[in-house]
């Protein structure tokens, strides 16, 4: 039986914690910065956790 592979997108965009939960970066900071907020900009460099809802899918595509 072969490996399981692990999907390269999501090893590039999630990270495991140290107890276990999964943490990701925000979205909407890549361009057209000029209509947000200095704010909302500094709010979305900041990571985040990954919902309860998608952390089973996300569990599976990076073979935890």
């Amino acid at each position: 039986m072969p490996k399981m592979k692990t999907k390269s997108s999501a090893k590039k965009r999630f990270k495991l914690t140290g107890t276990g939960k999964i943490k990701r970066m925000h979205a909407f900071k890549s361009h057209i910065l000029t209509k947000k907020t200095t704010k909302q900009k500094r709010n979305l460099t900041k990571s985040g956790l990954v919902h309860k809802s998608d952390v089973s899918n996300i569990k599976q595509q990076l073979c935890i």
